[in-house]
């Protein structure tokens, strides 16, 4: 048997220059349209199919519609605390537009628009911010986590479902979708570890929108990207312009396909802008500039697609007002259907709690169940 001395050896060194560099790492950035609907260099095929364009820019259009409709409804006490993801869309959009049926989403509380993009009804999700958890028991697609509330937990989760997936010997990726603040935490690096150890099919996509709630990107890590944080984990990372949805598209492409034959997980870093309050609970105003703001308006990811949609002749002024009624309608419809739902009887809080619920327990729910819905 080897001894430990006999297996470890000292990696070769230049005995001439004993403070050689013994690695580099390069973080690569990718955009093809820029903030006046141009493109920049040769576009991925999806993108040159006006159905795709279109596809796309129904999805951002449909969750921006869908965001200030629940604003409106928190703000007149019908909804509880909700997170907009106004100035974002394009990423979100973007990660349910990239994936394939069968894939695995793990969201944070701001990919509305990868939930829609997935076939999560509008209805299920203003349930959940209601207060109503059967909204995340939405039917379709049954594999996709719930939201993730707290920052980073569903990372190792992440690494869970990733495992078993290759475990199985399956041809399936999972996308875990978090937050800058989430690069922050440990359960972020302990995950990109672990998947870095097991060459899991997962893609980490962190949606850089510049705050962590009033925290600065740059008050939180001196890290020049967000993206080379991989390296530590022995993953890669990359940067992409967040507010190009067809380059989003394109890398997490990309990066779910080299994930679900073997190639292991990768970060990509999306660089936006949340141009809403951190939620309905929040007031940017108070630590905002109104010039970042304005600065970051005009990259809005909607313009620059429908920009680039009326350029190469496919859009068209009749084509946005059609769009725009059509998503209003939808939207007013899984608004009239929340609406109409009836609230859960208060003894249902203790339905999940255990498989067998206490006597302590179930004293307190047949207490609760004399109160009636309503009191």
């Amino acid at each position: 048997m080897a001894t430990r001395a006999e297996t470890l050896r000292e990696p070769k060194r230049d005995t001439r220059d004993p403070s050689h560099s013994v690695a580099r790492f390069e973080i690569r950035y990718t955009r093809f349209v820029d903030e006046n609907g141009h493109v920049l260099t040769t576009l991925p095929e999806f993108a040159n199919d006006p159905a795709g364009l279109k596809a796309l820019y129904r999805g951002c259009v449909l969750t921006r519609a869908f965001d200030a409709r629940a604003v409106a409804l928190q703000r007149t006490g019908q909804l509880g605390t909700y997170p907009s993801s106004l100035g974002q869309e394009g990423v979100a959009v973007a990660i349910g537009s990239a994936m394939r049926a069968d894939d695995v989403l793990l969201p944070t509380y701001r990919e509305t628009g990868a939930m829609l993009a997935r076939g999560v009804g509008m209805t299920d999700v203003l349930l959940y911010w209601g207060g109503d958890e059967r909204g995340m028991a939405f039917a379709r697609p049954a594999q996709d986590f719930p939201i993730c509330v707290p920052i980073a937990t569903h990372a190792p989760h992440a690494v869970g479902v990733a495992f078993a997936i290759k475990h199985r010997g399956e041809r399936r990726a999972v996308v875990c979708a978090l937050g800058d603040g989430a690069t922050s935490k440990g359960e972020f690096y302990e995950a990109m570890n672990g998947a870095g150890v097991w060459q899991l099919p997962v893609v980490f996509v962190v949606s850089n929108n510049q705050w962590a709630i009033s925290m600065p990107r740059r008050s939180q890590t001196h890290a020049e990207t967000l993206a080379q944080k991989a390296i530590a984990a022995g993953i890669p990372g990359e940067q992409v312009d967040g507010n190009d949805a067809v380059a989003v598209r394109h890398v997490l492409e990309q990066a779910l396909a080299r994930a679900r034959t073997g190639g292991g997980p990768q970060l990509v870093e999306a660089l936006t802008y949340r141009q809403s309050d951190h939620t309905t609970a929040d007031d940017a105003r108070r630590y905002r500039d109104p010039e970042e703001l304005a600065t970051w308006c005009a990259l809005d990811p909607l313009e620059r697609l429908r920009k680039l949609m009326v350029q190469r002749d496919v859009w068209s002024a009749d084509d946005e007002e059609a769009l725009l009624t059509e998503t209003k309608d939808a939207v007013e419809r899984a608004v009239a259907e929340y609406l109409a739902t009836p609230p859960r009887s208060p003894e249902s809080a203790f339905d999940h709690l255990f498989e067998t619920l206490p006597a302590r327990l179930e004293a307190q729910r047949a207490e609760m169940a004399k109160w009636g819905p309503h009191e």
